[in-house]
């Protein structure tokens, strides 16, 4: 069994260039599922379903992604598991550039695109720098230099992932992100294994449904800037 985690930022083209991915592990006679984890809302579930892809959502709600995503994968790797899948590629969206959804023992994917500005890469912390595999996506919109600079900008944030650019329209690239994933690692259970990286901090009144502001209100992990 092989786990794939991918995640990036909001309307990077995750989900469009893993539909291009399934159809080529597919027609290599991979059998591959999707779980989709997400905050309020996602049509995903929608999307796959029409491409006749073995699917499961998630919801976090109001709780932190990440940590919804970490009490959910071992669940959703044993449903793969039962339905006989070759490979299971996890999708979440780092919805705060902080999320760390990367599993050691796990290809680690992060998709990021081209129109996000130069200096995106920087900006977006485990998920991308702790990577095995950088998808640079919607290239075909910006110009060979800007390609080339945001694609530095990327080797800059992670100097040992391997970067390729991949159309979730055209499907350029995605034959070579489909050999990718099916030499990902083989794992049979998450018991025990580690993430990359910390979850975000959490557990302040916040969290707990406080909502009104001031000092007084504020209690548990709570971070104060210093102002001049």
């Amino acid at each position: 069994m092989k786990l794939i985690t991918v995640a990036g930022p909001p309307s990077s083209g995750k989900t469009s260039v893993i539909i291009k991915i399934y159809e080529a592990l597919a027609a290599a006679g991979c059998h591959a599922g999707v779980v989709k984890f997400d905050s309020l809302s996602t049509k995903d579930l929608e999307i796959y379903q029409k491409k006749h892809i073995p699917a499961q959502v998630g919801l976090a709600g109001n709780l932190c992604p990440d940590h919804f995503f970490i009490s959910n994968i071992q669940d959703c790797l044993q449903w793969a598991q039962r339905k006989n899948f070759t490979l299971l590629i996890s999708e979440s969206a780092g919805l705060c550039n902080r999320c760390s959804p990367h599993i050691k023992g796990a290809l680690a994917v992060c998709v990021v695109d081209n129109l996000s500005g130069i200096y995106t890469p920087q900006k977006v912390g485990p998920m991308l720098k702790l990577a095995d595999l950088v998808m640079i996506t919607k290239g075909d919109i910006v110009s060979q230099a800007e390609r080339e600079v945001f694609a530095f900008r990327v080797r800059q944030a992670n100097p040992s992932a391997i970067i390729i650019h991949v159309n979730g329209i055209t499907g350029q690239g995605a034959l070579e992100a489909s050999r990718l994933f099916y030499d990902a690692p083989e794992l049979e259970s998450l018991i025990g294994s580690q993430l990359r990286f910390s979850m975000p901090a959490a557990t302040c009144s916040y969290c707990l449904g406080q909502t009104r502001i001031g000092n007084e209100f504020q209690m548990g992990n709570v971070k104060k800037m210093e102002l001049s």
